[in-house]
């Protein structure tokens, strides 16, 4: 159990990793794009996670890590910024490969987002305070509004296919906090959350993977398509 961590990690890659090469997806062609977009997600994350790590908001089990660490994170957590965005930008291109009409009405995302932002602007101000809301929320508000203005046409999609994601984020997410072990992986300070679980899984996690995935996505449509027009 000593390695959980990092097999959680190689095992959402395995798949999404080796059907990059399927003939018909041929997502490794957008390499160039997504890891550079993905490094770019990290130089916001990372640093977050640093910081909220060494005040103890949350934490990692070494009952469940190999042992090594980067600037104060286990090098289990540095691999989750790459492996688990990279598994769930997969799962989005495939979709809309396999569905490409999987969309939803414009009017439908305009009213998605604005509900969005008013409901977790609402909870930032309420618990203003607590420091993963706060921040967490923050910054999906600052990029919806972005996306919204400048990428519609992607939320329209990425609702949908985040949805599907939504699958493997209970299982992955839940083994990690908790589901199905006997320790948590991570933990957190319900002090600095609104101590709201969907089973084992602290609610801003959910906005937490959206915004993870959604940062590199669009940095990715943006580059391929600028390459595309040049």
């Amino acid at each position: 159990m000593d390695s959980l961590y990092l097999w959680l990690n190689l095992g959402s890659l395995s798949i999404p990793f080796l059907y990059s090469f399927h003939p018909k997806l041929k997502l490794y062609r957008k390499w160039k794009y997504m890891f550079p977009a993905i490094g770019i997600m990290m130089l916001f994350f990372i640093p977050w996670d640093i910081v909220f790590t060494a005040n103890g908001y949350w934490g990692f089990n070494p009952k469940y890590l190999i042992g090594l660490y980067l600037v104060n994170l286990p090098i289990e957590e540095w691999l989750f910024f790459i492996c688990i965005p990279y598994a769930c930008i997969f799962t989005h291109y495939a979709l809309l490969y396999y569905f490409p009409d999987m969309k939803l009405p414009e009017k439908a995302t305009t009213r998605i987002t604005y509900l969005l932002i008013l409901s977790m602007t609402v909870v930032v101000i309420l618990f203003y305070d607590r420091w993963y809301p706060l921040i967490n929320f923050g910054y999906a508000i600052l990029l919806l509004v972005l996306v919204l203005k400048f990428e519609k046409e992607l939320l329209q999609k990425y609702y949908l296919t985040f949805l599907v994601m939504l699958i493997p984020f209970f299982i992955v997410n839940g083994v990690l906090t908790g589901s199905f072990i006997e320790e948590q992986v991570v933990w957190y300070d319900n002090s600095q959350n609104l101590s709201i679980r969907m089973f084992t899984i602290p609610v801003e996690d959910s906005i937490y993977a959206f915004t993870m995935i959604l940062t590199p996505l669009v940095i990715t449509e943006y580059w391929a398509r600028k390459k595309s027009i040049t």
